[in-house]
């Protein structure tokens, strides 16, 4: 039986491998967004709706009287939107999937590597004390009223056009100009790094899946190279030196609290997952999985590919000197 979805939004970083590898599973695959331009290309296949998700009506004029096995919201960040989504499609979905996140997990964790059962509890970051308070409010709904949520918590995951440093392309541009770059802390910690279409393969075999209903799982990659291992592969990629420059985590938030809030709130610790729940559900997820040294030159060569979005974060730039020139070690 084919498995229709829904999904909100589908053309963002994660969302749309997510929506090609469900067409390419067979899936009867429907997209609902604002209609607005993306670098990212959908397949033929989807159907496309218009409408705002914040607007509850509009998102009722477009659905009509369509109902989906699966309906996926990958725009939702506040348990106002969740409570909308509760009362929106309660009636309309056989399986609600929130998309939370692993900064969620208690940070830093206790003990490695993270599963589910791991506790939720992030002093540092309200993104994710926000995905927390939705996630608590899903689990009422499924306790009290049988909504039947699925709960799904990716870690850091890319596709071609997005690198894993704060600043972006910042980085790689002073890479190749010789300028250091600033790593937060010693550069050893572990970080756990997931190509988008890999975790669309483990997202797409929880839809429409009885199994998955009232459950949480997190999807990443089982690869976690240190933030050192991770700088020098993008160097490598870019044709470059890496003359990294360690900075405790504390000094960088102190000199940009922007920056420090996604380093103490997450990329300070080291973050490896247990990747076994899904796994037992989708026993393909991870199967040939892209290594980030490969990912790498993907993400350069599609830089270097689209001139226009080699943006310079002019403020992380100045930030970046001055941290260097504080902390690069002096020559004896």
């Amino acid at each position: 039986m084919t498995v229709s979805v829904l999904f909100i939004g589908g053309t963002g970083r994660i969302s749309t491998s997510c929506v090609r590898e469900a067409v390419r599973q067979g899936m009867d695959v429907t997209v609902l967004n604002r209609g607005r331009t993306s670098e990212r290309t959908l397949p033929t296949e989807v159907a496309l709706l218009t409408g705002d998700a914040n607007d509850p009506q509009s998102v009722r004029d477009a659905l009509a009287d369509r109902t989906f096995d699966a309906v996926v919201n990958w725009v939702n960040f506040t348990p106002e939107q969740v409570q909308r989504d509760i009362d929106l499609y309660a009636d309309r979905t056989g399986q609600y999937l929130f998309i939370s996140s692993a900064s969620a997990y208690q940070t830093p964790p206790a003990y490695l590597p993270v599963t589910e059962s791991t506790p939720l509890k992030n002093p540092y970051w309200q993104y994710s004390r926000d995905k927390i308070a939705c996630e608590d409010l899903l689990v009422r709904a499924h306790r009290d009223r049988d909504f039947p949520a699925t709960i799904i918590r990716p870690s850091h995951t890319y596709d071609e056009t997005m690198l894993p440093f704060d600043g972006g392309w910042t980085v790689v541009d002073r890479m190749r100009s010789g300028k250091p770059v600033i790593v937060h802390g010693d550069g050893t910690s572990l970080w756990t790094i997931t190509h988008a279409r890999d975790f669309a393969v483990g997202f797409t075999g929880l839809l429409g899946r009885a199994e998955a209903i009232g459950e949480a799982f997190h999807i990443t990659g089982d690869e976690a190279p240190t933030w050192n291992q991770i700088f020098s592969w993008v160097a490598e990629a870019a044709g470059a030196e890496a003359n990294l420059v360690h900075v405790p985590s504390d000094a960088i938030a102190a000199a940009d609290p922007r920056w420090g809030a996604g380093l103490l709130g997450d990329k300070a610790h080291s973050m490896v997952f247990d990747n076994a729940k899904v796994k037992r559900l989708v026993p393909e997820f991870g199967l040939g999985a892209t290594p980030y040294r490969l990912g790498a030159r993907e993400v350069v060569d599609w830089y270097d590919a689209h001139p226009d979005h080699q943006n310079i974060d002019a403020d992380i730039d100045k930030t970046m000197d001055r941290l260097a020139e504080r902390y690069a070690p002096r020559a004896m």
